[in-house]
């Protein structure tokens, strides 16, 4: 008898503990792989930092979400060829007008393009003339950057900004060797 009534209180303890799991579960977007939940109107970013996505609590919502997300997909394709139709369309009539311009409209849009440039890579070492002046014993420190340059190195006497001085003179200023090479 007395075992039954054990058997019967883990019973509805295990239904309980359903009931409130289900009644939980409910009221959540999704259970995450670490044990947490998910509370949120859309799937976007459910359990980020929570290891992913255990179980979608909301199960009509995710069926609902995905078949949402496919016909957007769908109406995203047939606007990118009505867009294009249409760019295509505008492009033939405005061609008239486009020749009308004034040199007055031309010339913002010439500036605009101006600022719009890519930058220009730097000039390499080999293409800059070495700054006169140096020799045996002198390093050439750039005052930009506060390193010094051995004679032979490529950047000796073709920095923007610089002088030549002593090694120990360089280093009494803060200067250091390029790439912690000392000169010999």
């Amino acid at each position: 008898m007395k075992s039954l009534l054990v058997s019967v209180a883990f019973g509805v303890g295990a239904l309980l503990c359903q009931g409130a799991y289900a009644q939980e579960a409910a009221a959540h977007t999704a259970l995450c792989k670490d044990g947490t939940y998910f509370d949120g109107t859309t799937h976007k970013g459910a359990c980020k930092g929570h290891k992913g996505v255990k179980e979608w609590m909301d199960k009509t919502a995710a069926k609902s979400t995905t078949a949402a997300a496919s016909d957007d997909t769908a109406t995203t394709k047939k606007s990118k060829k009505s867009k294009k139709a249409a760019a295509a369309e505008a492009a033939a009539p405005a061609a008239a007008p486009a020749a009308a311009t004034t040199a007055a409209a031309a010339a913002p849009a010439a500036a605009a393009a101006t600022t719009k440039e890519k930058h220009a890579a730097p000039t390499p070492a080999k293409d800059i003339a070495q700054k006169p002046g140096g020799g045996a014993g002198l390093v050439w420190v750039n005052s930009e950057s506060k390193v010094y340059h051995c004679q032979g190195d490529e950047w000796y006497g073709k920095t923007k900004e610089g002088s030549y001085m002593s090694a120990a003179a360089a280093e009494k200023a803060g200067a250091h060797a390029s790439h912690g090479k000392a000169c010999q």
